[in-house]
């Protein structure tokens, strides 16, 4: 699933016409456009491929049209379904500027080359990201809060899988 990245979730049904309700990680709407096809892994390891028909924001999440779901047993049928778009469907980013699925994962070093741990997992805030790494510190399991700012993180490298972090005192 490399090539596919996740950007949300089915929730349930909407409605009685095949409508489902998506719990969406994207940031836009742009990636639920109609037309355009889900890989949908479902919670037993099934794979389905269906295309968009319609794509509504409703609150928090998505309501969705897809084809070939077209009433209320189909649509609940799909709820727990992992939703993926192909990385090429992704826009490009602005240099210095990265995807939470390129971040997480990377071994977080700090300047005086100490492996501090693993980027675990990301936290968005108003001010700034918050990255949440996890590792081992004298043999005890450590969880450490970063902040996603310039002054902090001083360089990242996805070809080696690594981030060098510039620790404030006290951190």
């Amino acid at each position: 699933m490399d090539d596919f990245i996740l950007i949300g979730r089915v929730t349930g049904a909407h409605g009685i016409r095949g409508g489902v309700k998506i719990h969406s990680y994207a940031e836009s709407m742009a990636l639920f456009a109609p037309g355009e096809d889900l890989r949908l892994t479902m919670p037993d390891g099934a794979v389905r491929t269906l295309t968009i028909q319609w794509a509504h924001p409703h609150g928090r999440g998505i309501r969705l049209g897809l084809e070939r779901v077209t009433d209320r047993d189909q649509a609940e049928s799909l709820a727990g379904a992992s939703l993926f778009v192909p990385r090429t469907r992704l826009p490009e980013l602005d240099d210095d500027t990265y995807y939470w699925f390129e971040l997480v994962g990377l071994s977080v070093y700090d300047t005086d080359g100490r492996l501090l741990g693993r980027l675990d997992e990301v936290i968005p805030t108003p001010a700034n990201d918050v990255y949440v790494v996890k590792g081992q510190i004298a043999g005890q399991s450590n969880e450490m809060l970063i902040p996603a700012i310039g002054s902090v993180v001083r360089s990242i490298d996805l070809e080696r899988q690594t981030m060098l972090v510039d620790l404030p005192e006290g951190l």
